[in-house]
């Protein structure tokens, strides 16, 4: 097969939940968040598995993905949506039974008027100028929706990832200031706002990142594993180039593997002349440029010519990909592509 391999480990993702929900206390409940498809590594296996170890309240970005978190779950667990109540979703919203988090005060306005007694929730911007209710907003509704009361009110954090960084505490105050005394259940902390420790930790928290094994999570267990398959592989004699706009040339004679995966699969360019990819314990270093469908390999130091190369595994996690690249591991998970052939292990695998 010339299609690569994505295998998910949903027992880590399980432990890495587990890891999370243990560093709070018995009065904070661990959320999820599934949105993006669970970061790539798909929503309705990972939601299932959650739920079933406990989990009852989860988080995505859209309505769209809340109905494929509820077909997975059926009625029972919260599904918030992050972006809250849009116009068009008031149907799916109704008929689903998901909680928007209430992001303005068009949007409180929507709500009400269109599902009254509708469960709800509501998002304050404490600092990071992106989604939320703001405080003189807050002051103006604040009344009415708490009457109204809604499941939950959240804020999120900037710069948890920086422990030490000024705007934690001062997103922290923001949000005691607009919530202390409301008696409402309060969310403030993702994966990072967890590490922070207990005065981030409010009702419920709502790991994500940490789940899938990256960073701030340190201890996280890995998730994934992405073994590329070899196509061919050529001797190229020294001097000869490789790949597109003949970006590497060879300075012996190399064996090089042409690898069945490309920037279409989620493989950023900037990969190109800087990743490594592994055959067991062994590095080879990615050669020439990515290109849509494939890559190049230097395969010359192996003793044996291998079917396959992991790009992501035990010797090369999301993180230390995404530094190749000057990015995140956010956006080397969401990035996996759809030709992928996904195979799941433990949990309800």
């Amino acid at each position: 097969m010339t299609t690569a391999s994505l295998r998910i480990d949903l027992d880590a993702v399980l432990a890495n939940w587990r890891a999370l929900d243990a560093m709070t206390s018995a009065a904070t409940e661990t959320g999820a968040v599934v949105k993006a498809d669970s970061y790539g590594l798909g929503a309705a296996r990972v939601a299932r598995v959650l739920a079933q170890a406990g989990a009852r309240k989860f988080f995505v970005a859209a309505a769209e993905e809340g109905a494929t978190v509820r077909q997975a779950l059926g009625e029972g667990p919260e599904i918030f949506v992050f972006s809250g109540h849009m116009a068009g979703d008031t149907e799916m919203i109704g008929d689903l039974g998901l909680t928007p988090m209430l992001n303005s005060v068009e949007q409180v306005k929507r709500h009400r008027d269109a599902l009254p007694g509708a469960a709800f929730g509501v998002q304050l911007d404490t600092g990071m100028n992106r989604l939320g209710l703001e405080p003189a907003d807050w002051a103006a509704v604040s009344a009415e929706l708490i009457a109204a009361g809604p499941k939950l009110v959240m804020s999120h954090l900037a710069c948890s990832d920086e422990p030490d960084h000024p705007m934690n505490a001062a997103q922290l105050k923001n949000f005691r200031a607009m919530t202390d005394g409301t008696g409402l259940k309060r969310a403030l902390s993702a994966t990072g706002g967890i590490l922070l420790g207990p005065d981030y930790h409010f009702d419920v928290t709502r790991p994500g990142i940490g789940l899938y094994g990256g960073l701030p999570f340190e201890k996280a267990r890995p998730v994934v594993r992405l073994s590329l398959p070899v196509v061919q592989i050529r001797t190229v004699a020294p001097g000869e180039t490789v790949g597109y706009a003949n970006s590497w040339t060879a300075p012996r004679e190399s064996r090089i593997a042409t690898v069945a995966a490309g920037y279409a699969d989620g493989l950023s360019r900037r990969f190109s002349g800087k990743a490594r990819l592994w055959a067991g314990d062994t590095p080879c270093p990615l050669v020439g440029r990515v290109s849509m469908d494939l890559i190049t390999v230097d395969v010359t130091d192996l003793a044996e010519v291998p079917q396959s190369l992991d790009i992501l595994g035990p010797h090369q996690g999301v993180d230390a990909l995404a530094e190749v690249a000057g990015t995140i591991g956010y956006e080397i998970l969401t990035a996996l592509g759809q030709r992928y052939q996904r195979a799941y292990v433990g949990g309800l695998a």
